[in-house]
């Protein structure tokens, strides 16, 4: 299997330690080359330890044999439980469908990669941008920012978005320039900024017609943080590593700018 060629249902096949031993090399590689699968995978890890995490107290619990029928379809002859037993029937009834549910949850993923919620595709794509375009790299963009009125310009026409680019001195960061990026049939921009101590923010924004949705997702490990909105008529999502205080303050003050700009 070449890199190219993996997907949702290898990245499921990887958490549930099914992927072949051969195959696992050119997988991690796959990953490190796409940015944007890996933030999902990754978000995929944090789902599935949820989810082993809040049936660790009665997965390992014995079934009850009366439970254990309706699931295999035979008539089994038990007494009721008396006194308080009756919550580890109840739990285990419990286990049964909350286990379905998460099983038929993670397969419609791995077979449908499309059903992505908007909100999911902004965040794993300006992730995937930030960590590709913004850190450390020597041509993070196409459009240097020394020229404000032409990149604002440039990138409104190619998004088909009325934007302005957000000034963030209050903040500390100097804007380096912008950058269009594909996101599925449209196209969407990418803002960079770097202040005095290394810190770097993107701005990743995209047409999103009759969407609206909030949030926030923090990758593990010390992974960069996506504050994001869709809203507006377009999606919006603020990415930086930087101290939480100074992420939030930024993002307030870029939504802001935005917003102020559609309104004009």
């Amino acid at each position: 299997m070449s890199a190219r060629d993996f997907s949702d249902r290898d990245i499921h096949l990887a958490l549930d330690a099914e992927l072949p031993d051969d195959e696992r090399a050119l997988y991690q590689s796959w990953l490190d080359a796409n940015p944007d699968m890996k933030a999902r995978a990754g978000r995929y890890s944090d789902d599935l330890a949820l989810i082993r995490g809040a049936l660790s107290g009665i997965a390992d619990e014995p079934m009850p044999a009366r439970l254990a029928a309706i699931v295999t379809g035979e008539k089994a002859q038990v007494r009721p439980a008396a006194g308080s037993a009756w919550w580890r029937q109840a739990a285990a009834a419990a286990l049964i469908f909350v286990v379905g549910g998460a099983v038929g949850y993670f397969a419609a993923i791995g077979s449908a990669g499309d059903a992505q919620m908007p909100a999911d595709r902004l965040a794993d794509s300006a992730i995937g941008a930030y960590v590709t375009y913004a850190v450390g790299q020597s041509h993070a963009v196409e459009v240097e920012g020394n020229d404000r009125d032409y990149l604002q310009n440039w990138l409104s026409k190619r998004t088909g978005l009325k934007l302005v680019v957000p000034d963030l001195s209050a903040q500390g960061f100097e804007l380096l320039g912008g950058r269009i990026l594909p996101a599925g049939h449209a196209a969407a921009a990418l803002l960079v900024y770097k202040d005095p101590n290394g810190n770097q923010v993107s701005i990743y924004l995209t047409p999103e017609p009759k969407m609206k949705a909030k949030g926030t997702y923090a990758q593990g490990d010390g992974g960069p943080t996506a504050i994001y909105w869709l809203d507006e008529g377009f999606g919006c999502a603020i990415v930086s590593a930087a101290p939480k205080d100074v992420l939030d303050a930024v993002a307030g003050n870029a939504w802001r700018q935005l917003k102020e700009g559609l309104a004009s």
